[in-house]
């Protein structure tokens, strides 16, 4: 569950980011005292030379607080797969995360819980929207809890083969959806007819589909050569080679800007020739591993199965609700605290009020 935390995303940025902003603020006031300077000779109204000088000094007091910030913070935060994460002056561990409502500045909120019961059972808060990241965390601390019997399930979010690679490591059987699952189940294959048109009342924009453009059997690909020529007869740049691709091996290729920007068939390669500068192809030559070390594609297995889909769906029925209780009905909907420790307790903390809920409505206070 991704909240927003007591903290501005305005103030989000890499050390560069705020660099800039200082930059910038300390510029406006050395601009704003030359002008004072050339005008001290002439009359000023006295309540306009005060609102000046107070504005200088506000300037200069928020670039102060942007040095001082990158003096406390000499690095940036590390991302996933070696990026930078973004950091914040108000709480430098919350996170910029992506919702169904927006962006916002915040923390994800994770917890496991029992299937039978809807107990919650291990709880951590994370300053990343990342849902792939927090996985392993969470189950490390389940561990002691687990049985032969138990089994683990994980919507697509928190899908990827290092992460299953690692929970097969720990031996823990796990079901956790790949995003192409939908696709595979035949009770998926009617959902777009219950999916929310355009609104005809507002939206009045005639659907337009986008152009076919050149597919990669368009384009001359040599394999034992390795090389790639598009259809206006550019040869492409070759991007590595053996690179993986959702499980499979690819030969991929990128065009240059001085070929792709006068190109003539930009119309006809790219998708969006007004933003994309140049276009990109692959092609695949089959499964990165054998299906017996690939993890991804063994659960695919299971869960294509009457018995994986049975488990895998309980997790509707499990995790779901609990969220809405603890967001809706106890009224969790931001965390007012700042720093990881602190919302991890704020976080925690309803999750056991909601604990005693269901063991109070069971009988358990008796």
């Amino acid at each position: 569950m991704k909240l927003p935390s007591n903290a501005s995303k305005h103030r989000s940025g890499t050390r560069a980011d705020f660099e800039k902003q200082a930059n910038k603020l300390e510029a406006a006031a050395t601009t704003m005292l030359a002008r004072h300077r050339e005008a001290d000779g002439l009359p000023v109204e006295p309540d306009l030379a005060a609102k000046a000088k107070a504005r200088v000094a506000r300037l200069e007091q928020d670039a102060g607080k942007i040095r001082t910030w990158l003096t406390t913070y000499p690095t940036d935060r590390p991302g996933a797969k070696g990026a930078i994460r973004q950091s914040n002056r108000t709480d430098n561990e919350s996170a910029k995360m992506a919702t169904s409502t927006g962006v916002i500045q915040g923390y994800t909120g994770v917890a496991a819980v029992d299937a039978k019961h809807q107990i919650i059972v291990e709880a951590h808060a994370h300053g990343t929207g990342s849902e792939q990241e927090v996985l392993v965390p969470v189950v490390t601390a389940l561990q002691p809890l687990l049985t032969d019997d138990t089994y683990l399930t994980a919507d697509a979010g928190y899908h990827s083969e290092a992460n299953l690679q690692q929970l097969a490591a720990l031996k823990i059987t796990a079901l956790i959806a790949d995003p192409e699952m939908r696709k595979r189940d035949g009770r998926f294959a009617t959902q777009a007819r219950h999916q929310q048109g355009l609104d005809p009342l507002h939206n009045k924009t005639p659907h337009v589909s986008l152009a076919a453009v050149f597919q990669p059997d368009d384009f001359t690909y040599d394999a034992d050569a390795r090389t790639c020529v598009c259809p206006a007869g550019k040869s492409l740049y070759r991007k590595g080679k053996n690179l993986v691709t959702n499980g499979f091996v690819s030969e991929q290729f990128r065009g240059a800007k001085r070929d792709c920007g006068p190109c003539p068939f930009r119309a006809q390669c790219l998708r969006t020739p007004d933003t994309t500068p140049v276009r990109n192809v692959a092609f695949f030559r089959g499964p990165s591993d054998p299906p017996a070390t690939n993890q991804t594609a063994l659960v695919k297995t299971r869960l294509d199965t009457p018995e994986g889909r049975a488990q895998y769906a309980q997790r509707f029925g499990a995790v779901e609700p609990v969220f809405g209780n603890v967001r809706y009905n106890k009224g969790l909907d931001r965390f007012t605290l700042r720093g990881r420790h602190k919302v991890d307790a704020q976080w925690k903390l309803f999750c056991l009020v909601h604990n005693i809920e269901k063991l109070a409505n069971t009988g358990y206070s008796a």
